[in-house]
């Protein structure tokens, strides 16, 4: 059983769904729900009614989480972002394994373990992925989506949101093809289907249309 003002990880994994949902300005809605944890509308449904029961959410047509429901969200992500940091850059593991894996660590992770990790990598402010850790100093700025930027045009990655991070594959690809938050690049050209092709960090990728609607750069 759950210790007093701890959740089950059911729990834990819906709210985390619902922030992160939010977070990409994608609509909160049971269907989406539904679609990113890979379970049946009648089971997020369900899910749903012990949820506002619990007074983690609303859901008023559109699902939103309550301040209780917040906090407890944005504690599972800030132990997600930061055990894929530590997955990452000490133990150097791919970008996909490591989104795994923190996806076991982040319900399991004690305040204290938490706490010293967050030490232990500088207190960084994003997770590899350039998402930003809940609690931490993070600055927002302003980013955009890749397909906004001009044939021609220098830019920055800055992040790739969570709805890449679990279409299957893209992770793998943005990785080996160095689209990676801090690189610099140039688009070179429209490509069909309205992807682009991209120079970026030594090399030319074609990123297609869903990825570069959602990789956020600045210019």
């Amino acid at each position: 059983m759950p210790a007093p003002g701890e959740h089950h990880p059911a729990f834990e994994e819906y709210c985390e769904c619902i922030f992160e949902l939010a977070e990409d300005e994608v609509s909160v809605i049971q269907a989406r729900i539904a679609e990113r944890l890979g379970v049946s509308r009648p089971a997020v449904s369900e899910m749903i009614k012990k949820l506002e029961t619990e007074g983690l959410i609303t859901n008023h047509g559109r699902i939103a989480l309550t301040a209780t429901g917040h906090v407890l969200a944005e504690r599972v992500v800030r132990r997600h972002r930061l055990a894929e940091r530590f997955l990452t850059d000490v133990l150097n593991l791919p970008w996909a394994e490591a989104h795994h894996e923190a996806g076991k660590w982040e319900h399991i992770m004690s305040d204290s373990v938490e706490a010293a990790l967050d030490e232990f990598l500088g207190s960084p402010t994003t997770c590899p992925h350039g998402n930003p850790i809940p609690g931490s100093d993070y600055v927002d700025e302003a980013p955009q989506p890749l397909s906004s930027v001009g044939v021609g045009t220098p830019f920055v990655v800055r992040r790739i949101p969570e709805e890449l991070e679990f279409a299957p594959g893209i992770l793998e690809f943005l990785q080996e093809a160095r689209i990676l938050p801090g690189n610099e690049g140039v688009i070179t050209e429209a490509i069909v289907a309205g992807g682009y092709r991209v120079s970026i960090d030594g090399g030319l990728v074609e990123v297609g249309a869903y990825a570069s609607d959602r990789i956020l750069v600045s210019i």
